[in-house]
Protein backbone atom coordinates (compact mmCIF):
# COMPACT_ATOMS: atom_id res chain seq x y z
CA UNK A 1 0.00 0.00 0.00
CA UNK A 2 1.39 3.60 -1.02
CA UNK A 3 1.91 5.86 1.82
CA UNK A 4 1.66 9.38 2.15
CA UNK A 5 4.93 9.99 4.07
CA UNK A 6 6.38 13.82 5.43
CA UNK A 7 9.49 13.94 5.91
CA UNK A 8 11.53 17.01 7.57
CA UNK A 9 15.26 17.73 6.85
CA UNK A 10 14.35 16.04 3.65
CA UNK A 11 16.92 18.24 1.53
CA UNK A 12 19.85 16.71 2.46
CA UNK A 13 21.78 13.51 4.07
CA UNK A 14 19.26 11.02 6.03
CA UNK A 15 15.83 12.75 5.08
CA UNK A 16 16.85 13.13 1.37
CA UNK A 17 18.00 9.11 1.28
CA UNK A 18 14.79 8.20 3.14
CA UNK A 19 12.76 10.52 0.77
CA UNK A 20 14.32 8.68 -2.38
CA UNK A 21 14.32 5.36 -1.05
CA UNK A 22 10.63 5.71 -0.22
CA UNK A 23 9.70 7.38 -3.59
CA UNK A 24 11.65 4.16 -5.37
CA UNK A 25 8.60 2.13 -3.24
CA UNK A 26 6.06 3.97 -4.92
CA UNK A 27 4.86 5.54 -1.76
CA UNK A 28 3.81 9.88 -1.99
CA UNK A 29 7.13 11.28 0.15
CA UNK A 30 6.07 15.33 1.00
CA UNK A 31 9.66 16.83 1.75
CA UNK A 32 10.09 19.71 4.01
CA UNK A 33 13.38 21.44 4.13
CA UNK A 34 14.95 25.05 5.31
CA UNK A 35 17.27 26.42 1.89
CA UNK A 36 15.59 27.01 -0.84
CA UNK A 37 17.92 25.60 -3.18
CA UNK A 38 19.13 22.34 -1.59
CA UNK A 39 14.85 21.94 -1.25
CA UNK A 40 15.00 22.17 -5.19
CA UNK A 41 17.81 20.14 -5.76
CA UNK A 42 16.31 17.30 -3.62
CA UNK A 43 13.27 17.86 -5.13
CA UNK A 44 14.39 16.68 -9.06
CA UNK A 45 16.96 13.71 -6.71
CA UNK A 46 13.22 12.39 -5.66
CA UNK A 47 11.41 13.03 -8.97
CA UNK A 48 13.93 10.90 -10.59
CA UNK A 49 14.15 8.23 -7.85
CA UNK A 50 9.99 7.82 -8.01
CA UNK A 51 9.96 7.18 -12.20
CA UNK A 52 9.35 11.05 -12.68
CA UNK A 53 6.33 12.21 -9.79
CA UNK A 54 7.25 15.30 -8.60
CA UNK A 55 6.54 15.03 -4.38
CA UNK A 56 5.26 17.82 -3.06
CA UNK A 57 7.64 20.29 -1.30
CA UNK A 58 7.49 22.90 1.60
CA UNK A 59 9.86 25.20 2.90
CA UNK A 60 10.04 25.75 6.74
CA UNK A 61 12.68 27.02 9.52
CA UNK A 62 11.76 25.06 12.53
CA UNK A 63 13.85 28.11 14.30
CA UNK A 64 11.01 29.95 14.04
CA UNK A 65 7.35 28.53 14.89
CA UNK A 66 5.36 30.95 12.87
CA UNK A 67 7.24 28.73 9.74
CA UNK A 68 6.16 25.44 11.56
CA UNK A 69 2.68 26.99 11.77
CA UNK A 70 2.25 27.80 8.33
CA UNK A 71 3.75 24.58 7.07
CA UNK A 72 0.90 22.53 9.08
CA UNK A 73 -1.50 24.35 7.70
CA UNK A 74 -0.14 23.85 3.85
CA UNK A 75 0.40 19.99 4.49
CA UNK A 76 -3.26 20.17 6.25
CA UNK A 77 -4.84 21.73 3.19
CA UNK A 78 -2.80 19.41 0.69
CA UNK A 79 -2.73 16.25 2.57
CA UNK A 80 -6.05 14.32 2.86
CA UNK A 81 -4.17 11.55 4.60
CA UNK A 82 -0.58 11.77 5.90
CA UNK A 83 0.36 7.76 7.36
CA UNK A 84 3.89 8.29 8.60
CA UNK A 85 5.40 12.14 10.25
CA UNK A 86 9.27 11.52 9.93
CA UNK A 87 10.43 14.23 12.47
CA UNK A 88 14.38 13.96 10.89
CA UNK A 89 15.02 17.81 10.59
CA UNK A 90 17.42 18.56 13.36
CA UNK A 91 21.09 19.94 14.03
CA UNK A 92 24.09 21.38 15.95
CA UNK A 93 25.39 24.39 16.46
CA UNK A 94 28.67 25.82 17.96
CA UNK A 95 27.59 28.90 20.19
CA UNK A 96 24.52 29.64 21.51
CA UNK A 97 21.59 31.40 19.62
CA UNK A 98 18.27 32.98 20.90
CA UNK A 99 15.24 32.36 18.17
CA UNK A 100 12.93 34.69 16.84
CA UNK A 101 10.64 32.85 19.43
CA UNK A 102 12.97 33.53 22.54
CA UNK A 103 13.82 30.14 23.09
CA UNK A 104 17.75 28.46 22.84
CA UNK A 105 18.07 27.52 18.82
CA UNK A 106 19.30 23.89 19.44
CA UNK A 107 16.16 22.97 21.56
CA UNK A 108 13.92 24.74 19.14
CA UNK A 109 14.85 22.80 16.21
CA UNK A 110 15.37 19.91 17.40
CA UNK A 111 12.53 19.82 19.37
CA UNK A 112 10.10 22.21 20.22
CA UNK A 113 9.55 22.90 16.62
CA UNK A 114 9.00 18.95 15.77
CA UNK A 115 6.50 19.00 18.68
CA UNK A 116 4.76 21.80 17.64
CA UNK A 117 4.12 20.37 13.85
CA UNK A 118 3.09 16.80 15.09
CA UNK A 119 0.34 18.36 17.59
CA UNK A 120 -0.99 20.26 14.90
CA UNK A 121 -1.32 17.27 12.51
CA UNK A 122 -2.46 15.08 15.50
CA UNK A 123 -5.36 14.81 13.92
CA UNK A 124 -4.54 13.99 10.10
CA UNK A 125 -2.01 11.45 11.82
CA UNK A 126 -4.82 9.35 13.54
CA UNK A 127 -3.99 5.35 12.56
CA UNK A 128 -0.58 6.33 11.34
CA UNK A 129 2.84 6.69 13.12
CA UNK A 130 5.04 9.54 13.57
CA UNK A 131 9.31 8.41 13.63
CA UNK A 132 11.24 10.90 15.26
CA UNK A 133 14.78 11.03 14.73
CA UNK A 134 17.02 10.62 17.88
CA UNK A 135 20.70 10.07 18.50
CA UNK A 136 22.83 7.80 21.12
CA UNK A 137 23.66 11.24 21.92
CA UNK A 138 21.08 11.75 23.96
CA UNK A 139 23.27 10.01 26.66
CA UNK A 140 24.87 13.63 27.09
CA UNK A 141 22.44 15.65 27.80
CA UNK A 142 18.95 15.66 30.07
CA UNK A 143 16.49 18.09 29.19
CA UNK A 144 14.96 21.06 31.31
CA UNK A 145 11.56 22.27 31.39
CA UNK A 146 12.51 26.68 30.70
CA UNK A 147 13.75 26.66 27.20
CA UNK A 148 14.70 30.43 27.56
CA UNK A 149 17.50 30.09 29.93
CA UNK A 150 18.93 26.59 30.55
CA UNK A 151 21.47 26.69 28.40
CA UNK A 152 23.49 29.83 29.14
CA UNK A 153 26.63 27.66 30.09
CA UNK A 154 26.48 26.71 26.67
CA UNK A 155 27.67 23.10 25.53
CA UNK A 156 27.16 22.36 22.16
CA UNK A 157 26.88 18.52 22.84
CA UNK A 158 25.16 18.96 26.11
CA UNK A 159 22.71 20.69 24.77
CA UNK A 160 22.41 18.56 21.51
CA UNK A 161 22.17 15.61 23.52
CA UNK A 162 19.39 17.10 26.00
CA UNK A 163 17.54 17.74 22.16
CA UNK A 164 17.81 14.10 21.13
CA UNK A 165 16.76 12.75 24.99
CA UNK A 166 13.64 15.60 24.24
CA UNK A 167 12.86 12.94 20.84
CA UNK A 168 12.92 10.35 22.79
CA UNK A 169 10.68 11.49 25.62
CA UNK A 170 8.61 12.97 22.95
CA UNK A 171 7.38 9.67 21.45
CA UNK A 172 7.26 7.79 24.35
CA UNK A 173 4.85 10.55 25.85
CA UNK A 174 3.34 10.47 22.68
CA UNK A 175 2.51 7.00 22.89
CA UNK A 176 0.56 7.35 26.60
CA UNK A 177 -1.32 10.13 25.51
CA UNK A 178 -1.80 9.21 21.34
CA UNK A 179 -2.65 5.00 21.55
CA UNK A 180 -4.27 5.72 18.04
CA UNK A 181 -0.95 6.73 16.59
CA UNK A 182 2.45 4.98 16.83
CA UNK A 183 5.58 7.16 17.69
CA UNK A 184 9.06 5.57 17.76
CA UNK A 185 12.50 7.34 18.61
CA UNK A 186 15.22 5.51 16.10
CA UNK A 187 19.58 6.65 16.46
CA UNK A 188 20.94 6.61 12.91
CA UNK A 189 24.20 5.37 13.43
CA UNK A 190 27.06 8.43 13.28
CA UNK A 191 25.97 9.34 9.66
CA UNK A 192 28.57 10.78 7.45
CA UNK A 193 26.87 14.24 6.42
CA UNK A 194 27.09 18.04 6.01
CA UNK A 195 25.80 17.95 9.65
CA UNK A 196 26.64 20.33 13.05
CA UNK A 197 28.37 24.32 12.63
CA UNK A 198 32.42 24.93 12.88
CA UNK A 199 34.55 23.67 10.71
CA UNK A 200 35.82 20.56 13.07
CA UNK A 201 32.42 19.35 13.72
CA UNK A 202 32.08 19.61 9.52
CA UNK A 203 35.09 17.85 9.54
CA UNK A 204 34.81 15.01 11.39
CA UNK A 205 31.14 14.17 9.84
CA UNK A 206 32.37 14.34 6.36
CA UNK A 207 36.10 12.58 7.35
CA UNK A 208 35.95 10.13 10.16
CA UNK A 209 36.32 6.64 9.66
CA UNK A 210 33.55 4.33 10.50
CA UNK A 211 30.70 6.77 10.08
CA UNK A 212 27.47 5.36 8.63
CA UNK A 213 26.40 6.26 5.12
CA UNK A 214 23.29 9.00 4.95
CA UNK A 215 21.63 5.66 2.52
CA UNK A 216 22.05 3.14 5.08
CA UNK A 217 20.74 5.11 7.68
CA UNK A 218 17.97 6.51 4.96
CA UNK A 219 17.15 2.44 4.89
CA UNK A 220 16.63 2.30 8.53
CA UNK A 221 14.18 5.87 8.39
CA UNK A 222 12.70 3.85 5.73
CA UNK A 223 12.02 0.58 7.25
CA UNK A 224 10.74 2.23 9.86
CA UNK A 225 8.02 4.46 8.28
CA UNK A 226 6.98 1.38 6.54
CA UNK A 227 7.34 -2.01 8.10
CA UNK A 228 4.13 -3.30 9.62
CA UNK A 229 5.27 -4.04 13.35
CA UNK A 230 6.56 -1.17 15.56
CA UNK A 231 6.76 -1.28 19.34
CA UNK A 232 4.70 1.91 20.39
CA UNK A 233 6.85 4.62 22.35
CA UNK A 234 10.18 2.56 21.92
CA UNK A 235 13.51 3.58 21.22
CA UNK A 236 15.23 1.84 18.08
CA UNK A 237 18.59 0.88 17.27
CA UNK A 238 19.05 -0.59 14.36
CA UNK A 239 15.98 -2.53 13.80
CA UNK A 240 15.80 -3.62 17.21
CA UNK A 241 14.38 -1.75 20.39
CA UNK A 242 17.15 -0.61 23.03
CA UNK A 243 16.91 0.61 26.24
CA UNK A 244 18.12 4.41 26.56
CA UNK A 245 19.98 6.11 28.84
CA UNK A 246 17.64 6.22 32.28
CA UNK A 247 16.66 9.81 32.13
CA UNK A 248 15.44 9.09 28.59
CA UNK A 249 13.08 6.93 30.19
CA UNK A 250 11.52 9.20 33.06
CA UNK A 251 7.93 9.26 32.73
CA UNK A 252 7.76 12.06 35.01
CA UNK A 253 10.23 13.98 32.82
CA UNK A 254 8.75 12.65 29.97
CA UNK A 255 5.15 14.40 31.18
CA UNK A 256 6.61 17.35 32.65
CA UNK A 257 8.57 17.77 29.25
CA UNK A 258 5.41 17.67 27.33
CA UNK A 259 3.41 20.09 29.41
CA UNK A 260 6.34 22.90 29.38
CA UNK A 261 6.35 22.28 25.57
CA UNK A 262 2.79 22.73 24.87
CA UNK A 263 3.32 26.39 26.65
CA UNK A 264 6.07 27.22 25.00
CA UNK A 265 4.76 26.66 21.69
CA UNK A 266 1.08 28.46 22.40
CA UNK A 267 -0.71 25.00 22.26
CA UNK A 268 -1.88 25.07 26.02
Amino acid sequence: MARTIVVTGGSSGIGLAAGEQLAARGDEVVLVGRDPDRLAAAVERVRAAGNGRAPLHFRADFENLDDVRTLAANLLDELPEIHVLANNAGGIIARPRETVDGYEATVQGNHLGPFLLTNLLRERLAGGRVVNTSSRAHMQGRPGTNFTDEYKSYNQWRSYGASKTANILFAAEAARRWPDVVSVSFHPGVVRTNFGSGRLTRFFYKHAPGLVTPEAAGELLTWLCTTGELQNGAYYVGREVARPAAHARDPELAAALWEASLTATGLA
